[in-house]
């Protein structure tokens, strides 16, 4: 993701190879969101409204910089998650109104957000997926992640596939921290913010 934005915002798009691998950073970020909130427990022990508050910080601390580097269109990345989390807040929480609310945030808040309605998509068919695995839903997930190529103009999101399965598939000790992308995503962005402004 930071080698996607630097390459973008400072050395105008002169090494597609970064391009192409900053293709991957939205679904995989995507997934873990998605995963997490796929527990059964989440939405009894409130972890979706505590990500949702999460979000809406970081999205808010995001945006002068990326403002800077993109302009008040489209919203940042962490706005579209945030977004990704109420429709699975709404839908989880059931109810004819609760659904008929998600279907207006995905389809409002689609036109606003980074990566649009395939971003949603995806962080929807990844929910689907991790919280009732099955072939059709499968299917689901992988042609919304091809829907990104609407907005890519390539097929390197599906990549990021093959990264997710393969990390199921290693059974290793990672140190956890909750905050490292939260923090991440304003900080490189004001940093590239920052030198673009200056040179």
């Amino acid at each position: 993701m930071t080698g996607d934005h630097i390459n973008k915002y400072l050395l105008h798009g002169a090494i597609p190879a970064l391009y192409a691998l900053g293709r991957m950073a939205m679904p995989l970020f995507g997934f873990v969101l998605m995963a997490h909130l796929a527990h059964a427990t989440s939405l009894a022990i409130g972890v979706h409204v505590r990500t949702m508050k999460r979000l809406t910080v970081f999205a808010l601390l995001a945006t002068p910089p990326f403002v800077q580097l993109v302009g008040w269109w489209p919203f940042n990345i962490l706005a579209t998650l945030l977004l990704a989390v109420l429709i699975v807040w709404l839908l989880e929480r059931g109810g004819r109104l609760c659904r008929c609310t998600a279907a207006i945030v995905f389809l409002f808040g689609g036109s606003i957000v980074e990566f649009w309605w395939p971003a949603l998509l995806y962080c929807l068919g990844a929910w689907a997926f991790a919280r009732s695995p099955g072939r059709l839903r499968l299917l689901l997930w992988i042609l919304a992640t091809a829907s990104l190529v609407l907005i890519n103009g390539n097929f390197a999101a599906l990549a990021a596939l093959p990264l997710i399965w393969g990390a199921g598939q290693i059974n290793i000790s990672i140190p956890r921290s909750r905050w490292i992308f939260y923090v991440l995503y304003p900080l490189h962005l004001l940093l590239i913010a920052i030198v673009q402004r200056w040179t």
